[in-house]
């Protein structure tokens, strides 16, 4: 089978500990897009892991990771990262594979960011990880590849800078490398779960362009970054937390406002710890937004759902989730491609209670609190997609399967 899993909002909706979580029942882990700039948390038994390149899945014993057909990879991070799971103790050697048609980020595309971004009439705010120039180029046809390291007439026409940081990495690189169509199609009998960076609504095509990163993050992009056909790909989870964030800048509808909500913004920012695993940067925080998810599940094919943070909920006496937008006095429930009418919307806000008893590592759906059910079960009924997941703290453990998506059908 192959497992997609995707973020379902604006990205740190918690993907790594549902992938490591997930990566029990594979035999390999696939990162399919991004680079560096993505920001992927994993707790096991208290000790938290950060990962911006190798896929989530690397901390279950045995399994092989993948950076895949559609990552850009800085190589310099990459062996930053390795050498961590080394000083911690994790063997790697043997079960990290990179993809051959992978793109590689140089160290002079970050400058090049940074300044791109500095000289726009409206900043993104990028990373400043150049991964935008490296897809850029890419685009261009002037990317330079993981196999085109090894490209005696590609390597000389290098610029000299260029190939003087990359030399010491070239023996290092070597015994990663492999043809990912190739190895999907030799495992094709076996469990590979596809692991997405940011989320759908920062999908270059998908969201809220031109606020959106330069990857494709969508469940479709893992057909791309795997290689293989889209018939292949069997069912897509989709991630969301039970509210929303958003880190740079671009239209969120349902943020948190002073005039309305008082200081929940900042109870919500320290309570969740919701600061950028990549840049530190404070994450803007807001209601759950089933506009968006509505969307995020209809254009990705979600089958399933998986919800995490509801723990920094815990002990809030009223919940609010935004059910539909108001434009120029006229309600949308779809969501709108342009951004000048989503900096517009108003969220038309429903108020649920909210629950007193702590969802805090509790195991079974049943022990959690009536309100918590029934505002999954609010959920569920707004986007017509099950929730399979429910995460009840930052631990592997704390953890409830209500359905396990490696099920047969």
């Amino acid at each position: 089978m192959r497992l997609v899993v995707i973020g379902a909002q604006w990205g740190d909706e918690g993907k790594g500990k549902v992938v490591d979580f997930l990566a029990e029942g594979a035999q390999m882990i696939l990162r399919y897009s991004g680079g560096a700039n993505a920001g992927h948390t994993v707790v096991v038994e208290g000790r938290t892991h950060k990962f911006h390149l190798i896929p989530s899945g690397i901390l279950n014993p045995g399994k092989t990771v993948v950076l895949g057909i559609g990552m850009v990879v800085d190589l310099a991070t990459l062996f930053e990262e390795l050498g961590e799971l080394s000083a911690q103790g994790v063997p790697w050697a043997g079960r990290v594979l990179l993809a051959d048609r992978a793109h590689i980020v140089l160290p002079r595309y970050k400058e090049m960011d940074r300044s791109r971004d500095q000289e726009r009439k409206v900043p993104l705010g990028t990373t400043g990880r150049g991964i935008g120039i490296t897809y850029a180029l890419k685009a261009f046809r002037e990317g330079i590849r993981v196999a085109d390291l090894f490209d005696s007439q590609v390597w000389q026409a290098l610029e000299p800078g260029d190939r003087a940081f990359l030399e010491p990495y070239l023996e290092r690189v070597r015994p990663l490398v492999t043809d990912v169509s190739a190895l999907m199609y030799e495992n094709r009998g076996r469990n590979v779960l596809l692991e997405g960076a940011q989320g759908t609504l920062l999908d270059l095509d998908l969201g809220t362009y031109p606020f959106v990163s330069s990857g494709v993050s969508c469940a479709a992009g893992a057909a791309l970054g795997a290689g293989i056909g889209p018939h292949r790909l069997d069912r897509v989870v989709g991630v969301f937390k039970a509210y929303a964030t958003r880190v740079g800048n671009g239209p969120f509808p349902s943020r948190f406002t002073r005039e309305r909500d008082g200081d929940l913004e900042e109870r919500v920012r320290e309570i969740g710890h919701e600061y950028g695993v990549t840049t530190g940067r404070p994450r803007r925080c807001g209601y759950l937004d089933l506009v968006a998810l509505r969307y995020a599940c209809r254009s990705n094919g979600v089958d399933s759902l998986a919800i995490t943070k509801m723990d920094v909920l815990d002990g809030m006496p009223e919940l609010k989730v935004c059910t539909a937008y108001r434009l120029d006095g006229r309600s949308l429930e779809g969501f709108p491609a342009s951004i000048q009418a989503l900096d517009r919307v108003e969220p038309v806000l429903e108020t649920l209670p909210g629950w007193k008893e702590p969802v805090k590592g509790r195991r079974r759906y049943e022990a959690l609190p009536p309100q918590a059910r029934a505002f999954i079960d609010f959920v569920e009924r707004s986007c017509g997609v099950p929730v399979g997941i429910v995460s009840t703290g930052q631990n592997r453990s704390e953890t409830i399967v209500r359905w396990n998506p490696w099920t047969p059908s």
